[in-house]
């Protein structure tokens, strides 16, 4: 009797105890038959029309804000779905940074990828290629038929969150890209599907496609709203209007033009930032080169703008960095350790023995903050407006193991300042004061003035890259200029080059 009981519970254990791939495709079934089965197979392509809204976190009017509105959109998808390509047409009404309307078309295939526009076409760099390839997979109905067809690359996964949720899920390891796909309890469709992403401020985190809204298309279930959210925020939503299952595609539809063939770039296999590429391209501001810093045949370099005073320019970003008597400052910290590596090491090498002390971030946004742990690494103090400095020491602490940083290979505390209204770094060969003021891009905004030199560290308020107009950011500044008594000073811009106080005087004066 015994006996028995000990094989029924052995046969009970080894019932449970499914190796994990059997139960991963076991969910991966049951997905694709709640979305389609056979049918499944069958869609072969999709002509989608859809709305779209984009948000960003890392623009946020204060640190711990709401995600900044970016603008709205529509688009239309042509997706071959049984050859991995579509073409979409972009209509784009941007509020932020600047209010303007664009259109243009993106046609991605396995191995390219081009932008079209009014003024003709042009391929995408390798990693704008490599990031939206994987963003049109992860979106795919056919993730799941690969999936399942390919069952030695899936594995469950245990339990994930989402939200509130616990879900059933599977990884799925699809080419160099490893999805996690999140179940419904009930529905067995998809809930999300899952990346995990360095994001430049907060590190490690979940990337998410979550799924709602689903409707049956042509005998196939396709899900209507598309959220797209990094670390439980939302910063794109993607809404379905219409869905045609297996539209006639047009011959040439996704014919590659004479112009980019010969210039066309495969998609790139390591080092591709995907959170910068997306959420870049969400905005707007994103440089299409493989170079991510500068466009292709730019460089990094350092402009002398007085004595001991260097402008790191040619990115899509700046420093200024100022040597003091035995020491180092930088203000900002642009992109991510890329440029932050680079500029150090120029630092080093323009003034030898001189250690970094002090990094002043004028203010928390992403593309000015992103490499900040770079600096903490060499052991440089932070000093950063109020009220940020929880912001900062959050980033300090934020695990980075996806793309490991210096800071995350060589643990170090921070030193961070905050800087309410003043603060005044001197010694005997110069002097830098730093205005926390008031304005319309920011809470908590940083202003440097080099008095030595009579250099103005401005940025966004102020971007010397072309005709400067006169604004609330502008007049912001003005009214702290007259405050301060500063006359004749050389604006060097976190973005762009440099512009002369005497020649923007009408942008700067009083309402």
């Amino acid at each position: 009797m015994k006996y028995a009981v000990s094989i029924a519970a052995l046969l009970l254990a080894m019932s449970q105890q499914q190796p994990a791939f059997a139960q991963g495709n076991d969910l991966v079934k049951q997905a694709v038959a709640a979305e389609g089965g056979a049918e499944l197979r069958g869609l072969k392509s999709l002509a989608i029309t859809s709305d779209a809204k984009f948000w960003e976190p890392g623009q946020s009017l204060s640190a711990y804000g709401e995600p900044r509105f970016m603008g709205d959109a529509t688009l239309t998808i042509t997706w071959d779905l049984a050859n991995s390509r579509a073409r979409t047409v972009w209509d784009r009404d941007q509020k932020y940074p600047d209010p303007v309307k664009m259109k243009y078309t993106e046609t991605l295939l396995p191995t390219l990828g081009y932008v079209t526009d009014d003024k003709g076409s042009q391929p995408m760099s390798g990693i704008r290629v490599a990031a939206q390839g994987r963003e049109l997979e992860r979106a795919s109905p056919w993730l799941l038929v690969k999936a399942m067809d390919d069952a030695g690359n899936v594995h469950a996964a245990g339990t994930q969150r989402l939200g509130q949720q616990s879900l059933p899920a599977v990884s799925y390891a699809d080419g160099g890209t490893t999805f996690t796909i999140l179940f419904d309890r009930k529905t067995h469709l998809p809930a999300a599907v899952r990346t995990r992403d360095d994001d430049n401020i907060h590190g490690d985190s979940n990337y998410d496609l979550v799924l709602t809204d689903w409707k049956a298309v042509g005998g196939v279930q396709i899900a209507r709203s598309l959220s797209y959210r990094i670390g439980d925020v939302e910063i794109a939503k993607l809404t379905y209007r219409d869905v045609t299952a297996n539209p006639a595609i047009a011959a040439d539809t996704f014919a590659v033009p004479d112009s980019v063939k010969a210039s066309v770039k495969p998609p790139a296999t390591s080092n591709v930032p995907y959170q910068w590429v997306m959420r870049r391209l969400f905005l707007t501001r994103f440089t299409d080169s493989d170079n991510i810093l500068f466009p292709n045949g730019g460089s990094l370099k350092l402009v002398e703008l007085a004595p001991n005073v260097q402008h790191v320019e040619g990115g899509t970003a700046n420093n200024l960095i100022i040597a003091m008597k035995d020491h180092l400052v930088i203000f900002d910290a642009p992109y991510g350790e890329l440029q932050s590596r680079w500029t150090i090491d120029a630092a080093k090498a323009k003034y030898p023995g001189k250690p970094i002390r002090y990094l002043i971030l004028t203010h928390h946004h992403m593309d000015h903050t992103g490499g900040m742990r770079t600096y903490v690494a060499e052991g440089a103090k932070v000093i950063v407006p109020s009220p940020d400095k929880a912001y900062f020491e959050k980033d300090v602490k934020s695990p980075h193991t996806i793309v490991p940083d210096d800071l995350q290979n060589k643990p170090h505390s921070a030193e961070i300042i905050e800087v309410k209204d003043q603060m005044t770094l001197k010694d005997d060969t110069a002097e830098i004061r730093l205005y926390n003021i008031s304005n319309p891009h920011v809470q908590g905004f940083l202003l440097g003035h080099v008095v030595t030199g009579n250099i103005l560290w401005i940025t966004d308020l102020i971007s010397p890259r072309g005709p400067i107009e006169r604004s609330e950011a502008t007049v912001a500044v003005g009214t702290v200029l007259r405050k301060y008594n500063i006359t004749g000073a050389l604006i060097a811009g976190g973005h762009g080059t440099t512009v002369k106080q005497a020649d923007i005087a009408s942008t700067l004066a009083a309402n």
